[in-house]
């Protein structure tokens, strides 16, 4: 029996200190392996972001300042280990499957280079539920959140703001949305990185074009999967 591409991915997902990639710290993390039936192995961490954690920040993940003084790692060495197991991984033709792509990557991004660590390049190849599921199923309301997805697609998410939850539940979600769109994606997974490229870019342009009625000034960037400054 031959073996699809998302029959093993690879997950990743962040919580931090705030939304803006180019001053947000990890505070936890997780990177794992999913395999074809759904079941996940992997690494997380706690950091010590080495800044306040926002009470608003908080009151998402449920991590402290406190908590993560007491119980996180130094910063630095989280996230050299992040980027080495992704790099691993990546190395291997993993796929790594992140929800909403380019916060994570730009995030880490920014934090290697904070702490003097050799980045990822040009990461590649990632699966992106959010890019995907806005391609596929492009006109259908409401929110497009990874807990909103996973109800549309019948993936349970129990602990939402939890980087592990989060993470294995991207997993299972790319796994679900290739199922039903096995004809649309194909089976090279290397072809489907590059038109996420393509959907993202031509998302964010739609976008800026509705917002730009209200406010002419307003940009939206496409870049995917990781932004560069």
């Amino acid at each position: 029996m031959s073996t699809a591409w998302y029959d093993r991915l690879g997950v990743f997902d962040l919580e931090t200190t705030g939304i803006d990639v180019e001053t947000a710290r990890i505070v936890a993390a997780y990177v794992g392996v999913v395999g074809a039936d759904g079941e996940a192995k992997g690494v997380s961490w706690l950091a010590d972001p080495g800044v306040d954690i926002p009470v608003q920040a908080s009151a998402v993940h449920g991590i402290t300042t406190e908590m993560a003084r007491a119980n996180g790692r130094p910063a630095a060495e989280v996230v050299a280990e992040i980027v080495a197991v992704l790099r691993a991984l990546l190395s291997q033709r993993v796929p790594i499957t992140i929800y909403n792509a380019p916060y994570d990557l730009t995030l880490l991004n920014r934090e290697a280079q904070r702490y003097g660590i050799e980045p990822l390049e040009a990461p590649a190849p990632i699966i992106d539920p959010l890019v995907i599921d806005r391609a596929l199923d492009r006109y259908r309301k409401g929110k497009r959140t990874l807990s909103a997805a996973a109800d549309v697609y019948g993936v349970v998410l129990a602990d939402a703001h939890d980087a592990t939850a989060d993470a294995v539940a991207a997993g299972r979600l790319a796994q679900a949305i290739a199922r039903r769109y096995s004809t649309e994606l194909g089976d090279d997974v290397t072809s489907l990185h590059s038109r996420q490229v393509e959907w993202s870019a031509a998302s964010a342009a739609d976008f800026q074009e509705y917002m730009r009625r209200k406010d002419p000034t307003f940009a939206s960037s496409g870049a995917w999967p990781e932004r560069h400054r």
